[in-house]
């Protein structure tokens, strides 16, 4: 059995705004699949995701695909909340 695995680190503007990213996406985390894990948290600046798949080669990329998405999702929306333009310049 073949094991993926991949760590996405998004560096952003502060620590604020790592911590609501982190905070957008991880209900999207849990619970995984049998096979599947992924895992986000901040560390300073940064948004750390860390994803191992167990399964098949397709369904790790669906899950990266998947995680990019959210986090693209999440910061078009935070763009878009006028408090937290600040956050992000």
């Amino acid at each position: 059995m073949s094991i993926f695995k991949a760590k996405i680190v998004i560096p952003v503007k502060s620590v604020r705004y790592a911590k609501i990213l982190v905070d957008s996406v991880s209900p999207d985390n849990t619970p995984t699949p049998k096979g599947l894990k992924v895992k986000t948290w901040c560390k300073g600046k940064n948004v750390l995701t860390y994803i191992e798949c167990r399964k098949s080669f397709e369904t790790f990329l669906s899950t990266l695909d998947d995680i990019l998405a959210s986090f693209q999702l999440a910061e078009k929306t935070l763009r878009g909340v006028v408090g937290c333009r600040k956050m992000l310049s």
